[in-house]
């Protein structure tokens, strides 16, 4: 920029001085001035070009103060003209207007004191009236344009920094997303483990046929437990999303509430589905998720009780899906620490699918008349996406 700022003030100050030396030539050919006048208008105007330099910083002074010499030269023309055109660039175009004016007025005595025989007052003064007025044009397109381009480098700016915030929103939603399936994913499986480890460590009198039957179970769900997180994790090395979210929905619900019943957690299963394989795949996915958790949330607060799953089509058109479980008659502490973070997950994945969660003690759950408090936990979801 400064390279160019410089170039452009050589350029005005050579155009300017050109037009002082023709200017110049042409009276001192015709006669029209003398040596003394010559001097004098020499010595006003060399100084207005030099003043050139600092048109930017200050155009309208530059500009005013230009009147002088033009009020006693003709030598200082084109300097005046540069002046007006950085007034017209650089500041509002009323005040433009008003600075030509006062260069049209000012060289009207010098006109009539050295009146030119081919140009008479009202010639002359048309003529600066067209050059100020090509001055003031040209002034105003080169600021419309500088403003446009302003204009566009500033929405450029904005549309980077929302961009920027969009893709720091992104990696967000991203990274909850991925956290929801981890804790989805592993705190079933870890439930399982834990709750098998809890059971060989209390129990001391089991058979060695227990025993192993145990360990076989902890080493299949920390091996399922490692296979799903290295599924997970593969999010974020691959843009394909669908591709990387875990296939677990509705086909592996049998296996679900058989690994529950093998953990010791008593399951009454009630799938009153005819046709799944219409549901999509997003709400097959959340349904089984919802079931996960509710199981896992079972084992870990209320171990031992059986646990009620209920899935079914409501007339409405919806999916829904029900568990509940009684509360265990003292409070439990689970083995393993809580995120505190499932279900809250669970209501999110489940507004993103379309549906309604409701969770918490009741006595009646969905019309069904149940004896005692218990846990219940209950969507409804949309059959159709």
């Amino acid at each position: 920029m400064r390279a160019r700022n410089l170039f452009v003030d050589l350029t005005a100050t050579v155009i300017a001085l050109l037009i002082a030396l023709m200017a110049a030539a042409t009276a001192l050919d015709n006669g029209l001035m003398s040596d003394e006048r010559f001097l004098l208008s020499t010595a006003v105007t060399i100084p207005a070009i030099v003043l050139l330099w600092w048109r930017r910083k200050w155009p309208v002074h530059v500009a005013l103060l230009m009147l002088i010499p033009a009020a006693v030269t003709d030598m200082a023309g084109g300097a005046a003209l540069i002046a007006v055109f950085g007034v017209t660039v650089h500041r509002p175009l009323r005040v433009a207007l008003w600075v030509a004016a006062a260069h049209l007025v000012a060289p009207i005595p010098f006109t009539i004191i050295y009146p030119d025989p081919d140009l008479q007052l009202v010639g002359a003064t048309t003529v600066a009236f067209a050059l100020f007025a090509v001055a003031i044009a040209w002034g105003v397109t080169v600021r419309s344009r500088r403003e446009l381009i302003a204009s566009l480098r500033d929405r450029a700016a904005r549309a980077e920094a929302e961009a920027a915030q969009r893709a720091d929103l992104l990696r967000g939603l991203e990274r909850e997303r991925i956290a929801r399936e981890m804790h989805d994913v592993l705190a079933h499986r870890i439930s399982l483990i834990s709750l098998h480890a809890g059971a060989l460590e209390i129990r001391r009198d089991l058979s060695r046929d227990q025993v192993a039957e145990a360990g076989t179970t902890i080493r299949a769900s920390a091996h399922q437990a490692m296979e799903e997180l290295r599924e997970i994790l593969g999010v974020l090395r691959t843009s394909d999303d669908e591709a990387l979210r875990p296939r677990q929905d509705l086909d592996d619900l049998d296996e679900l509430v058989e690994e529950a019943r093998r953990a010791g957690t008593p399951v009454d299963l009630d799938n009153r589905l005819t046709e799944p394989e219409t549901l999509p795949a997003a709400v097959t996915r959340t349904a089984f998720r919802l079931v996960q958790e509710g199981l896992t949330n079972a084992r870990k607060h209320a171990p031992g009780t059986e646990v009620t799953v209920h899935l079914d089509r409501t007339e409405q058109g919806e999916l829904h899906v029900w568990l509940r479980n009684p509360l265990p008659p003292a409070p439990v502490t689970p083995t393993l620490p809580g995120s505190r973070s499932g279900l809250v997950g669970l209501a999110e994945r489940v507004s993103l699918a379309g549906g309604r969660l409701e969770h918490g003690p009741r006595r009646t759950v969905g019309g069904c008349p149940e004896d005692g408090l218990g846990f219940h936990l209950e969507a409804w979801l949309p059959w159709r996406t």
